[in-house]
């Protein structure tokens, strides 16, 4: 039996996130990057492309800040395909997919950045980073930066001291 400190696990599920969430989000992402590569790549187009480069990093800002629950594609999600869905069959802690955010924003920023001060291709560049980590997330449910987050945790660097196991 657990103390009163200490939450279930059934509890401890109920307050975190549809895994599903996250993965419509990175798809609906992935999108965006893909055609921001494309932007980037085609003739006369590269301010379009740095230009929607800078609007995801700012919804990466914003999913790294607000929360994975407060981003538009979470509550995109919550409100038009939630709904029609079976509940998950298990919940996940929000904290790494937040965490994920933050590394996209830290990327796409850094692409919008460098391609400002002239550097050639950085949007492309920061985009195709992304999109790699997005497509990863969307198709097969693996997240990159909830992975660097959970070696972060473990090397006791980052997060709440070590990760179970």
């Amino acid at each position: 039996m657990s103390s009163p400190e200490t939450p279930t696990r059934s509890t401890k599920d109920q307050q975190g996130i549809d895994p599903r969430a996250p993965r419509f989000g990175a798809g609906i992402t992935a999108a965006l990057l893909l055609l921001t590569v494309f932007l980037g790549l085609a003739e006369g187009t590269a301010p379009v492309a740095t230009v929607l480069l800078a609007a995801l990093a700012l919804l990466f800002l914003w999913g790294a800040a607000a929360g994975i629950r407060r981003h538009p594609w979470g509550v995109l999600y919550r409100t038009l395909i939630r709904p029609r869905l079976k509940p998950p069959a298990h919940r996940e802690d929000p904290t790494p997919p937040t965490f994920a955010q933050g590394v996209g924003f830290v990327i796409t920023a850094l692409g919008v950045v460098l391609q400002l001060l002239g550097v050639p291709y950085a949007v492309v560049v920061g985009a195709a980073l992304a999109f790699v980590a997005a497509f990863l997330n969307a198709v097969f449910g693996y997240c990159l930066g909830c992975q660097l987050y959970l070696v972060l945790v473990r090397t006791g660097i980052g997060g709440r001291g070590r990760a179970e196991a």
